[in-house]
């Protein structure tokens, strides 16, 4: 039997996590069983257990890939010298997460569904806390850096905060990504429109 090569087994370990993340998707991450991802993967359970000493290495792991979409999404923003307004930026986000995270091509799942149940997970897993907190306080900079720029070419008040501007923004696009999957009715072109009337004021 040929041996496995570093791309074989990084190909592999791919395949455990996007079966994995299509049943925590579909069913969370407690009420997935080991053997639920298993018969999923198509591999034997000394396979998956051989990457994956338990569910919780596999919710850890898994757990960062909406994470690592979300800064692509977010990283692109205050690219260069650029000076979006606030409303432009949280239209990008907001497109953002429509065009890289519902049905990602490399998982094949609506990734944002993760993302909600990575929040929950949060509260109760102190590693998966910490590289959460860890990327939303990176998006929140990058939110940030806009509401600077914008307010230096005179275009927010001189009192307001450029941090608190950030997080406001930033919870914008948070709350879309929870509308469009709590409400039929949520699309990005209605939160968009709605988000820019309210920034413009």
């Amino acid at each position: 039997m040929p041996r496995m090569t570093d791309d074989d087994r990084a190909g592999r370990r791919a395949a455990i996590m996007a079966a994995a993340a299509g049943c925590f998707a579909a069913d969370g991450f407690h009420t997935t069983s080991m053997a639920d991802i298993i018969r999923a993967s198509g591999l034997s359970a000394g396979a998956v257990y051989s990457y994956f000493r338990s569910k919780e290495e596999l919710i850890t792991a898994v757990a960062g890939l909406p994470l690592a979409n979300a800064e692509a999404v977010f990283a692109a923003l205050p690219a260069d010298d650029a000076a979006p307004s606030p409303a432009e930026a949280v239209a990008a986000l907001v497109q953002g997460v429509v065009a890289r995270a519902a049905d990602d091509p490399a998982l094949g799942v609506d990734i944002t569904r993760l993302a909600v149940q990575v929040w929950g997970e949060a509260l109760r897993n102190p590693e998966v806390r910490g590289r959460v907190s860890a990327v939303y306080r990176t998006l929140r900079d990058h939110c940030t850096e806009v509401a600077r720029r914008w307010q230096a070419a005179g275009n927010l008040p001189p009192e307001a905060r450029p941090d608190e501007v950030g997080a406001a923004m930033l919870g914008l696009a948070q709350g879309f990504l929870l509308q469009r999957l709590l409400l039929d009715e949520a699309t990005a072109e209605g939160y968009i429109a709605g988000a820019t009337a309210v920034l413009a004021h």
